[in-house]
């Protein structure tokens, strides 16, 4: 840390009480209070320093001079140092006094028409020479630049702009540096990297040495002063987000900082040591760093944002808070994982476990950022990246359906509404969507049969895997017209499988004997396997019948279910979830 030693006199004050004497063998004849300490020193030594003392002091009569600097800036620490130096005791000038002693020197008019050397010269000549070049000092001496009685001034000085600025091009330096030698001093413990740019050795160092500095040191206007003055210089905007982050870490507690651990309740959190965060003060905090997050897509993290959310919902942030956060997540909702998406419902109304209205509209900005027409192009040239995009949202709302559908306050409305959101030719597969469907069906016994079967519009019977047709086929919770389009789809599906085998065979004829007999002996073992399965699937629909007309007594069932199974009717499908009477048929199957 960078010093400058004034003054060559041994030390001749002293305290008494709140009072400081000055032992110079002379009668003091000016005293002069601060605050709750006094001063009692002699004229000549001030009024050759101070421009002000000397406009203050000539116009008194009496012997003794009485004066009051209550709003000195520095208070009596700031003050008792620049008697010393008017009396050319031994003083050091620091980056923790310098902005302070500077202010003080501007406020006591100590120019250089009161004796050459003076203090305001001194003062600015260490600010420029040592602290400003320097990463460390140019931290602290902003920090006490942000002191209430040395802001004013230090603000009208420009010095609190001119240290933002030195740090600014300090955290820049590893863009700066690479290509110039400048003389900046960075912190002690920051990693760098050599390296040789046109056989010149340069230095480079990593980009976020400088984020836990900031984030201790500075409170939010003067952050938001550096970061903004950052971003002016052309900063990436991943490195913006990520030192803005790092401070939403670091001092927003019901984030997570990493502060000590404290005690929390409805009015704030309490960190000890005099630290204590109202609620209040974390919703004003938690409101302007959303404001300085880059609006630019996936500069910020998708899960940091949904703490964000989150967050803002336990603080009842404004709503244009939680509306800008949810655009922000809408945009690049594929990068969401599932469990940060499970918000807690903080409203007072609030019927749910989870927040599904939030999640529906983060779902409507997401929707409205895909385009058909764009996906259907990037295709055509090649590029998946937007069906990759689409998929990946639908298989997490499928998980996120599965997650909330065992709550019991959740109405069929609302299931339905965010399930329809997502397109049914984007899923690839649609086990997931047919998973939440069964575990919603049994959280929710009271659901009628009507009901059931406008929950399975959601899903397609013939994207259903072999597992799940299986699982499908013996769900009673399921509808019964769902238990039979899935029994049938699954047979037509095997049905294809195996003419294609057998049309394979067929032309096939005119190949080589040997093999000939390899493939015909692998084709006959997999058309065996179908075969079976064809036979165990006939098998569970006429037993199913059979239960069926058991139970149904009254005669529109019995017509109901001969229209479905009789052996001569004609076959007649429509996709699933588009139940109607004559939703589909399933003839008998010979092979």
């Amino acid at each position: 840390m960078a010093s400058l030693k004034l003054g060559s006199k041994s030390e001749v004050f002293h305290l008494s009480g709140h009072t400081w004497l000055c032992k110079t063998g002379l009668k003091p004849d000016v005293m002069i209070q601060v605050e709750d300490q006094s001063f009692h020193l002699h004229k000549f030594p001030l009024l050759s320093r101070s421009g002000y003392l000397e406009t203050l002091f000539s116009k008194a009569s009496e012997t003794t001079c009485v004066a009051q600097l209550h709003d000195i800036p520095g208070g009596p620490e700031t003050f008792l140092l620049v008697a010393k130096f008017c009396y050319g005791v031994r003083i050091e000038v620091t980056p923790e006094n310098v902005v302070s002693l500077r202010c003080a020197a501007e406020y006591l008019q100590m120019s250089e028409n009161y004796g050459d050397a003076n203090l305001i010269y001194l003062t600015e000549c260490f600010l420029t020479d040592h602290v400003f070049v320097n990463w460390e000092d140019s931290i602290k001496a902003l920090e006490k630049s942000c002191e209430p009685k040395v802001l004013p001034l230090a603000e009208e000085l420009h010095i609190v702009s001119r240290c933002i600025g030195s740090l600014a091009m300090k955290a820049c330096a590893e863009d700066n540096t690479s290509f110039f030698n400048w003389p900046i001093s960075l912190p002690e413990g920051t990693t760098t990297t050599t390296t040789f740019w046109n056989g010149i050795k340069t230095k480079a160092t990593s980009e976020n040495w400088w984020f836990n500095d900031v984030s201790s040191f500075l409170d939010l206007p003067m952050y938001k002063r550096f970061i903004k003055t950052v971003e002016s210089r052309g900063v990436n905007a991943g490195i913006i987000a990520a030192s803005v982050t790092h401070y939403a870490k670091r001092n927003l507690p019901l984030l997570g900082c990493s502060r000590k651990s404290g005690s929390s309740s409805e009015e704030g959190t309490n960190y000890g040591d005099d630290m204590y965060y109202s609620h209040e003060d974390q919703r004003s905090l938690l409101e302007e760093i959303v404001e300085l997050l880059p609006g630019k897509k996936c500069v910020t993290s998708t899960k940091f944002l949904l703490r964000l959310l989150r967050t803002s919902m336990v603080l009842h942030a404004s709503q244009v808070t939680q509306e800008t956060l949810e655009k922000r997540i809408g945009v690049q909702l594929d990068e969401a994982a599932l469990e940060d998406l499970l918000i807690p419902n903080m409203k007072y109304s609030g019927e749910t476990l989870y927040d599904i209205d939030s999640v529906q509209r983060i779902l409507d900005h997401f929707m409205l950022t895909f385009d058909s027409s764009i996906v259907e192009e990037k295709q055509m040239m090649g590029d998946s990246h937007p069906l990759k995009s689409i998929t990946k949202v639908a298989s997490l709302i499928d998980g996120y359906l599965a997650e909330v559908a065992s709550d019991e306050n959740l109405k069929l409305s609302k299931f339905q509404a965010l399930g329809a959101l997502i397109p049914e030719d984007v899923r690839p597969m649609d086990d997931g969507i047919y998973r939440a469907i069964d575990i919603f069906i049994k959280a929710h016994p009271w659901l009628t049969e009507s009901e059931r079967e406008q929950l399975c519009l959601l899903m397609n019977c013939q994207k259903l895997s072999l597992e799940a047709c299986t699982h499908a086929a013996q769900n009673e919770r399921l509808p019964l017209r769902v238990i039979v389009q899935v029994l049938f789809f699954e047979q037509m599906r095997l049905r294809t499988s195996i003419a294609g085998w057998l049309f394979g065979s067929d032309d096939n004829n005119d190949t080589s004997g040997a093999l000939e007999g390899h493939k015909n002996t692998n084709a006959n073992m997999v058309m065996h396997g179908m075969r079976d399965r064809v036979y165990e699937l006939e098998k569970e629909c006429m037993s199913m019948k059979q239960d069926l007309d058991k139970l149904v007594k009254t005669k529109e069932g019995r017509n109901f279910f001969s229209k479905i199974f009789g052996s001569r009717s004609k076959t007649k499908t429509s996709p699933c979830g588009k139940g109607g009477e004559d939703a589909l048929m399933i003839p008998e199957t010979k092979i």
